[in-house]
């Protein structure tokens, strides 16, 4: 069944339940106006800001960057509607940057170390009748060693963007029995034509599992733990044809919605060379780089919808994957791309000490390496490395149940690398059913699944290891600053056009006469250009900042057609 999602309009922002792949009915957003206030006192308040936009962006309507050395307390009254309460009330955060206390009613109910991922607290014990107080105390050091921070900074600048800090996605309450579901993986079993159901459960009792094509009931078990259902007659998830299919989870009272995709991502060897495979078959992986980044909202869509929009924009003009570089994006983000049939290769989230520019931009070119188990010179403290595997397997867990994701990056042009080979094991244990790109672009350690080269200024000039499907995965990024649609009036690129025309030839000539020879002479297998949108002084993108496509549709849908054709024509 292919899936179709519905937007929401109200009041306020992004009020879609905010996480499909587990979803329930008692549902209660806390999306809105709230008080707000920067100082260097918890508690203090001294205005209102919009939810979930960080106090950074133009949609927060505060539009203020919070400083290393401040706090920034949120603060808000709920009432519970009649009946809400089952026994159990939760609170989840969708992510809040970076060090977040939360109160209810003047309780601590929980506590959270870092800025990109979903976090719940049991709040029950602090509710009482009526109006009930909730309160964030949140700090953010855009600098830090410790804890993973994307492309943020306090001076940004050509690939470096604004910082966000504070509530950043959707906030809503929920209400279970006190026995209930606390999370599930949903495993497709791909050659067995199987679903293995594995539930983490709060109390005991039996466990039920239904999936179904529509309404129509496809299969069910019953048990105390992990389950498995025998599926022969689903159709394969593909980016051509995302077939999708309902699961519900019932445990003591507990009801729980989800979906999967019946996929298997692997590599596989034609011709003497590895190349990736879906559903056991070779497939190009060709790709934008998206950075994640909204005009007026930052790290923040202004609505669900744009975020789709873009998705399907991407789709349509013949491209099948997205690499989300170096942030983690809201749940209905992933849940778009298994919907529309787009590959999703994600990267973890950098961090440690500053990056030296003779490591990240100069020594690659002279092919100069050091050894990553150097922690002093890879600038990554104890502290940093423990949080750093902390925030990856979380990072998993949050992201298993992803359809289309297919692809993790560990490290990228070695920003805060260490140990790529023990990390990449540690990875793959922990989730088995992706691939690895263990160092994207340079610092290659020789392991992984891919032999990934990021190359700008000058020709493409390839080589195959042939132990890992070779993917070019960044390069481009010529620009064009478009009149009426400049997102800064700075302009970062590796080329830069002067019109229009120039920009669609310089595209078109790089594919013709640089990707398609290196399919056909290394078998080639996955490109990811730089990139899917202007942001701020980085005019990059075949979209402008405010999604305005710079060159022409069909002449996208034309090159694409063309390099899928010269894969074909090479792996068939």
């Amino acid at each position: 069944m292919i899936f179709k999602p519905t937007f929401i309009t109200g009041d306020a922002p992004l009020l879609e339940y905010p996480r499909p792949q587990f979803k329930r009915d008692s549902y209660l957003s806390l999306n809105g106006v709230w008080e707000y206030g920067i100082s260097k006192t918890a508690g203090e308040i001294s205005g209102k800001i919009v939810v979930p936009y960080s106090p950074e962006s133009e949609l927060s309507g505060v539009m203020r960057m919070l400083k290393k050395n401040e706090i920034l307390t949120y603060k808000r009254v709920f009432t519970l509607p009649n009946g809400f309460n089952k026994g159990v009330v939760l609170l989840n955060v969708g992510a809040c940057d970076q060090v977040t206390k939360v109160y209810v009613n003047d309780k601590l109910v929980g506590e959270n170390e870092g800025g990109y991922l979903p976090f719940t607290f049991d709040i029950t014990s602090a509710l009482r009748d009526g109006e009930n107080e909730l309160i964030f105390i949140v700090t953010d050091d855009a600098d830090t060693e410790v804890y993973g921070r994307g492309k943020q900074t306090y001076k940004p600048g050509g690939i470096w963007y604004t910082a966000t800090s504070g509530i950043w996605q959707s906030v809503f309450l929920e209400s279970v029995p006190t026995s209930y579901i606390k999370s599930v993986k949903l495993t497709p079993n791909y050659n067995e034509r199987s679903l293995t159901i594995t539930p983490t459960l709060v109390g005991s009792g039996e466990f039920t599992a239904k999936v179904f094509d529509g309404e129509t009931l496809l299969a069910t078990n019953s048990g105390s733990g992990e389950l498995t259902l025998s599926l022969p007659t689903v159709k394969d998830w593909t980016p051509e044809s995302p077939e999708l299919y309902t699961v519900k989870l019932y445990f003591s009272g507990d009801e729980v919605e989800s979906y999967f995709g019946m996929r298997k991502f692997s590599l596989i060897e034609k011709n003497g060379l590895k190349t990736f495979a879906l559903n056991n078959q070779p497939i190009f992986m060709n790709g934008l780089l998206d950075q994640g980044y909204y005009y007026q909202g930052l790290y923040t869509p202004k609505t669900n919808e744009c975020m789709y929009n873009e998705i399907k924009a991407v789709k349509e003009c013949g491209y099948n994957m997205l690499r989300k570089h170096i942030k983690v994006e809201p749940m209905l983000w992933y849940y778009y791309c298994d919907v529309l049939g787009v590959l999703v290769w994600q990267d973890m989230i950098n961090g440690g000490a500053k990056y030296k520019q003779i490591r990240i931009a100069l020594a690659p070119f002279f092919n100069l390496h050091l050894n990553d188990h150097d922690y002093k010179a890879m600038g990554r403290n104890e502290a940093s490395r423990k949080q750093y595997k902390k925030e990856a397997l979380l990072l998993q867990e949050t992201l298993y149940n992803v359809t289309s994701l297919c692809l993790y990056t560990p490290f990228n042009e070695a920003w805060g690398q260490f140990d790529a080979l023990e990390n990449l094991e540690m990875l793959k244990a922990n989730d088995p059913t992706r691939l690895y790109d263990h160092a994207s672009g340079w610092q290659d350690m020789g392991g992984g699944d891919v032999c990934s080269r990021h190359i700008y200024f000058r020709k493409i000039r390839l080589k195959n290891d042939k132990k890992r499907a070779l993917a070019l995965t960044e390069f481009g990024g010529y620009t064009l600053v478009v009149k009426g649609h400049e997102s800064s009036p700075k302009k970062f690129g590796y080329k830069i056009m002067k019109n229009a025309q120039q920009f669609e030839n310089a595209y078109v000539k790089l594919f013709e006469t640089e990707i398609i020879p290196e399919i056909e002479k290394n078998g080639l297998s996955a490109t990811v250009y730089t990139e899917l949108t202007d942001i701020e002084d980085e005019q990059n993108g075949i979209f402008t900042f405010d999604r305005t496509l710079k060159i022409k549709k069909q002449t996208l849908i034309d090159i694409n057609k063309k390099v899928e054709n010269a894969y074909a024509k090479k792996f068939k």
